[in-house]
């Protein structure tokens, strides 16, 4: 990467790799929060922050690689060496797409992390952390996350991080005629209390904001009770199984919550954790969390790989496209340049002539007319070298074109991007351009 092109750095910390506790120590408050604390390091130009229970992510376009490793060394501080991942350029963009496919989550395939990537992406683009580089970055993964499920079996008969806490329950103690308690009404907990729901004899909802537990328990085919968090003991006295996915920061349940509720199957699927380490050392109290899951998705793993070969294949594709767009995006910022140059010239040239003769208006349109083949011709050819040297990654030619032909090359216009985009091109600029370069420039 070269000057004013920008480059993306990434780092991951995901339950594949880290231990819940390995992976609290990563986790943020919230992702337009980290995205600010991002943008805050000067030599970040953008930022893009994912959150979820099994993994915390950040991305950042700086100059260069080692000011991007620098800034996520910060971020990062704190998270054990040997479970951060850290992810180049290239290996950024693709790790996105196959993150947004579904492939690098606990359950294969699952469908709730597109929705998450696309929050976060919100959030992100909220802060001010989205700017060009990232933009063709991340909505190209969701854009692969969703031909993935619409064109392949990835997420067929899917199931989701929350149906396989039920499942791991149903195999450890059973579910079937239990009275059951969810704790956390957002999609998880939705989800938990789907699955829960035809299969249990009563199920008892909490959550901190009552309307939404209620919205929940009327949803569900079960006979639903809703409970305030002041009285999540109670319910935990009545339920066997316990599935908790709150978003709070802070725990839920504390040791005397649990501690005369007699034999109590708990699983924690909440980032970060809603039950204390404490918890454990209850005789009748079993808890289970993220560590746990993996080996109950190891079958869901094995039905998918079929389909997720597929889908490797199709982000292969994805990102060779997306790699040549940023190429074409960087020749098309010279090339613009380029033609702006020989148009200021052009057009001064020609007035001078102009001013010299005595013309009738038919004549001037002849001369201009000739002006704009003359400059149309001799940029043709730089036209299509500068094309084949983005294609070939040879950025010292183009470097030498951007000094050569934009004045502001260098200056305080290089954070405002790595291209620029057909319809960013100024008007008169377009009109002299021929139809099919333009079209070019335009073809994002």
């Amino acid at each position: 990467m070269t000057v004013g092109t920008g480059v993306i750095s990434g780092a991951s910390v995901d339950i594949d790799r880290a231990t819940v506790d390995e992976l609290e120590s990563a986790t943020v408050e919230s992702q337009r929060e980290a995205v600010d604390r991002l943008l805050s390091v000067p030599a970040v130009e953008e930022a893009y922050v994912l959150q979820t229970c099994n993994r915390v992510e950040a991305y950042v376009v700086t100059g260069d690689g080692p000011e991007g490793r620098a800034a996520l060394d910060v971020f990062f501080e704190g998270v054990p060496d040997d479970v951060l991942v850290e992810l180049g350029h290239e290996e950024s963009l693709r790790h996105l797409m196959r993150v947004a496919a579904g492939l690098e989550s606990i359950v294969v395939g699952e469908d709730q992390i597109l929705g998450q990537v696309s929050t976060a992406y919100e959030d992100a683009l909220a802060a001010g952390g989205i700017g060009r580089i990232l933009e063709a970055g991340v909505t190209k993964a969701v854009h692969v996350g969703e031909r993935a499920r619409t064109e392949t079996a990835i997420n067929e008969g899917s199931v989701s991080l929350a149906s396989a806490a039920v499942k791991l329950a149903d195999e450890e103690v059973g579910v079937d005629g239990a009275d059951a308690l969810v704790v956390g009404a957002g999609e998880m907990g939705r989800l938990a209390a789907q699955s829960l729901a035809p299969r249990v004899d009563r199920l008892y909802v909490a959550n901190r904001t009552a309307e939404r537990a209620e919205h929940l328990a009327d949803t569900v085919d079960a006979d639903a009770t809703v409970v305030g968090m002041d009285d999540v003991a109670d319910a935990v006295g009545e339920a066997t199984v316990v599935v908790t996915a709150t978003g709070s920061p802070d725990y839920v349940f504390e040791k005397p919550t649990v501690a005369d509720a007699g034999e109590t199957f708990v699983v924690d699927i909440a980032q970060p954790r809603d039950v204390p380490p404490t918890v454990t050392e209850l005789p009748d109290v079993t808890v289970r969390d993220l560590d746990a899951l993996k080996t109950v998705t190891d079958e869901n793993r094995a039905q998918r790989a079929e389909a997720a070969t597929v889908v490797e294949e199709m982000i292969d594709v994805e990102f060779d496209r997306l790699l040549a767009q940023y190429k074409r995006k960087r020749a098309d910022r010279v090339i613009s340049a380029m033609y702006e140059s020989a148009e200021r010239v052009k057009a001064q040239e020609v007035e001078t002539a102009l001013g010299k003769a005595d013309l009738g208006e038919d004549q001037r349109e002849v001369v201009e007319a000739m002006a704009d083949a003359i400059v149309n011709q001799l940029l043709a050819a730089p036209t299509k070298s500068l094309r084949d040297a983005a294609e070939e990654d040879d950025w010292s030619t183009i470097n030498t074109a951007l000094q050569l032909f934009d004045p502001e090359f260098g200056g305080e216009s290089e954070s405002e991007g790595d291209a620029v985009d057909g319809e960013e091109i100024p008007e008169h600029i377009r009109d002299q351009m021929p139809d099919a370069v333009f079209d070019q420039l335009s073809d994002d």
